[in-house]
């Protein structure tokens, strides 16, 4: 059923929801568009209305051929709506989804062109704050670039921003998606430019991996990870591109490369990576975590036959997310964690790629199969050492010789 969208648009259709709100298939004066409908909480939230209205010119003044312009800022009654450019075609997240993982050289053509979005961005001192799979766009309506990629555009700039008003975060909140949060934001400091750098690199890694390299278990151990944990190598891909990968999820955000040193970094590597196919990577499982207060089965230990693979990524984190919709929105609000929290979690335990079946070291899992196998070394050696003394005690009765007979001789008595 067509609604009104204050004076100049329609909406017509639903295209998918998210936890920030609905994105609708509309009509303006110009022709078909896309209108993102913010949940009603948010627009009843007067602080939040006038930052939005503040952030207008930001948003509107983002022009370039890999981000999906704003048009409008629509605050009507209870309507408080992006209405953006209409992009024929899917999300990145839907095509993960499908695939599991892309060719290096179609994950490299996408991510590049997202840099090159994010470069215009903060240039114009934009920063996304929520880069992920979710909020990129394919546009199948154009050519196919390297790999049969197709043009990727980056959306959804300034929700994140919008949202994470002074009043409702305070110094403990966080805003964000838990796998792609650079560790700086976790640690409690401002966002600048290089989260983006971090959370498109976390993109990258998943796109060739089909897991992020810090997911899975409890928000809060992904949290600890980011801080904590060194990414784990991908094998089958060149040392050129995991250097890159490297250098932007580094801990520090001054090792992190700019965003248009990255885009062309990125596209010099096309032609090494031209033809290669998928990696052939294990997914880790999703590990229990103890101290995180809160068990998550493993998606291989009880997985009915047939059943298909929860992918990294796809888990809606807040109430009401639906993983069906299109436009899957797991942005969320979080408590920051404490520095002893922080410091908890075992260094170098990242979800490494592994055999499968195989626990990760450092999850309660690991530890349950130590234990039983350190009980099993010693009921062992107790085994052994019994058997090894009674051999002992059977070839010492064998071999130990009759006592000498007594060869004295009875004397006749002295008369």
């Amino acid at each position: 059923m067509a609604r009104r969208i204050g004076s100049r648009y329609t909406a017509h259709q639903i295209l998918g929801r998210g936890s920030a709100g609905t994105v609708w298939l509309g009509e303006g004066p110009d022709g078909p568009v896309a209108v993102k409908l913010l949940r009603e909480d948010l627009s009843s939230d007067q602080e939040l209305v006038g930052r939005f209205v503040q952030e207008r010119t930001a948003l509107l003044g983002l022009e370039h051929p890999h981000i999906v312009s704003v048009r409008d800022l629509v605050v009507d009654g209870n309507d408080l709506a992006l209405v953006m450019d209409l992009v024929r075609g899917t999300d990145l997240r839907t095509r993960l989804d499908r695939e599991r993982r892309l060719a290096p050289e179609a994950a490299v053509a996408i991510v590049a062109d997202v840099a090159d979005g994010l470069a215009a961005a903060h240039a114009a001192g934009v920063v996304h704050r929520d880069v992920k799979p979710e909020n990129v766009l394919l546009d199948m309506q154009g050519p196919l670039g390297p790999g049969g990629s197709h043009r990727a555009l980056l959306t959804d700039f300034g929700v994140a921003k919008l949202i994470d008003t002074p009043r409702r975060t305070r110094a403990t909140k966080i805003i964000g998606t838990p796998d792609y949060l650079a560790p700086e934001i976790v640690e409690g400091l401002p966002p600048r430019a290089s989260v983006d750098i971090y959370a498109l690199a976390t993109v990258l890694y998943e796109l060739l991996a089909g897991f992020t390299p810090f997911g899975g278990g409890h928000p809060g151990a992904v949290l600890r990870r980011h801080v904590t944990e060194t990414v784990v190598p991908l094998p089958g891909i060149p040392d050129e591109l995991w250097q890159l990968l490297v250098q932007c999820l580094a801990k520090a955000p001054a090792s992190r490369l700019r965003a248009s040193e990255l885009a062309a970094r990125l596209r010099e590597l096309l032609p090494l990576l031209a033809g290669m196919p998928p990696l052939d990577v294990d997914e880790p499982d999703t590990e229990p975590e103890e101290e995180a207060g809160e068990a998550v089965p493993a998606s291989g230990a009880s997985r009915a036959a047939g059943e298909p693979v929860r992918r990294r990524g796809a888990v809606p984190l807040v109430p009401g997310a639906k993983p069906s919709d299109s436009n899957r929105d797991t942005h969320t609000s979080m408590r920051v964690p404490a520095p002893d929290e922080l410091a908890g979690g075992a260094r170098g335990t990242a979800r490494a790629p592994r055999a499968s079946g195989a626990p990760r070291p450092g999850s309660a899992r690991n530890r349950a199969v130590t234990r039983r196998r350190r009980l099993t070394l010693a009921v062992t050696a107790v085994l052994l050492a019994a058997a090894g003394a009674a051999t002992w005690l059977a070839t010492t009765s064998d071999e130990t010789p009759a006592p000498p007979e007594d060869t004295r001789t009875s004397a006749p008595a002295v008369p």
